[in-house]
């Protein structure tokens, strides 16, 4: 309840954030009380993908959906996977999940042309390895999980408390499903609303620093500029449990947003942290426009899986414990 509480009134705010953010940017057409010298209007007019002011337009709604996997696979995961399809294939597995009937089959996912074999864009075609220190502590926090996963809501995984999905970012990459996103413009400001969870970035343009190191935010704290037709967005400030590639709260993110046709964006980013890689890394996916509004997402209604699952821990607990009083006796 205290969960769905506090979706429900960040909801709110957030809402709120967007509808003013949407008000005054006019979706991309500049206010009436604001004019512009005829050599400015002049320049606008011969730069495709621009706004009046000359900014570069990046809004509407968007798919970042992809088919490509985001690294080339090791040996020991094609073996796994190859493992798992014969497995499959001798009717071992028996367990299905339509995503059909619900309307997120993968079909359905408006994605951009790419002939690339993966997304990251390292010479090996991989992610590099995760040094010594970032090993242990990934280690740590498995052990942790293991030990502690059902004990509360507070244990179990961001996404399952309707906080946020690793694919948010940033960087923000593509879900199975919900792989929409739609970006609005107003004066100093650019947003970033995704369907999955309904979460969205306020990055400020307007030169600003990050806030101070002792801040730390789910999505980190993000700062943007223009270099030429693209949008530069530098984020710091993550959490000690930010989701992505099992980095640190030292992760650093750069990603550059470019507007390459009318229907298609260019997203690059690049990641380092000094306690997890040894030396950065990033990739570039390409965003193709849908032709349709941001769905609701409702994350908490009808979702029983939280509380049966930890229902059934704790009846388990009070049968083990029976077990040990009678065995007492």
């Amino acid at each position: 309840m205290r969960c769905l509480l506090f979706r429900t009134l960040r909801s709110a705010a957030i809402g709120g954030a967007v509808t003013s953010l949407i008000a005054v940017a006019g979706f991309g057409q500049a206010p009436q009380s604001v004019t512009k010298t005829a050599a400015a209007a002049k320049a606008s007019e011969n730069k495709p993908w621009h706004l009046p002011d000359g900014t570069p337009d990046l809004q509407g709604v968007w798919s970042n959906a992809t088919n490509i996997p985001l690294e080339k696979p090791r040996e020991a995961a094609r073996a796994r996977a190859g493992a798992y399809t014969n497995r499959q294939a001798n009717g071992e597995l028996v367990l299905h999940y339509d995503n059909a009937q619900f309307g997120l089959d993968r079909s359905r996912n408006v994605v951009a042309e790419d002939n690339r074999e993966y997304l990251v864009t390292t010479p090996d075609g991989q992610i590099p390895a995760l040094i010594p220190e970032a090993q242990k502590r990934v280690a740590e926090r498995a052990a942790f999980t293991r030990e502690h996963q059902w004990d509360g809501p507070e244990t179990r995984p961001l996404g399952e408390q309707c906080i946020m999905w690793p694919n948010e970012g940033p960087p923000m990459l593509s879900e199975g499903y919900n792989s929409n996103l739609q970006i609005v413009q107003g004066p100093g400001y650019v947003a970033i609303m995704q369907e999955m969870i309904h979460d969205v970035r306020m990055i400020p343009t307007d030169g600003r620093p990050h806030i101070a190191s002792n801040i730390r935010q789910w999505f980190g704290d993000s700062t943007g500029h223009w270099e030429g037709n693209t949008l530069v967005v530098d984020t710091t400030n993550f959490t000690d449990r930010v989701a992505f590639q099992r980095a640190s709260e030292n992760l650093h993110v750069i990603e550059r947003f470019t507007r390459v046709a009318d229907d298609k964006i260019q997203y690059e980013f690049t990641v380092e942290d000094p306690h997890t890689w040894a030396q950065p890394w990033g990739g570039k996916i390409f965003w193709e426009r849908e032709n349709t509004p941001i769905y609701e997402y409702a994350c908490h209604e009808g979702n029983y899986g939280m509380r049966n699952n930890l229902g059934a821990q704790r009846a388990m607990e009070r049968k083990a414990a029976e077990a040990a009083k009678k065995d007492a006796k």
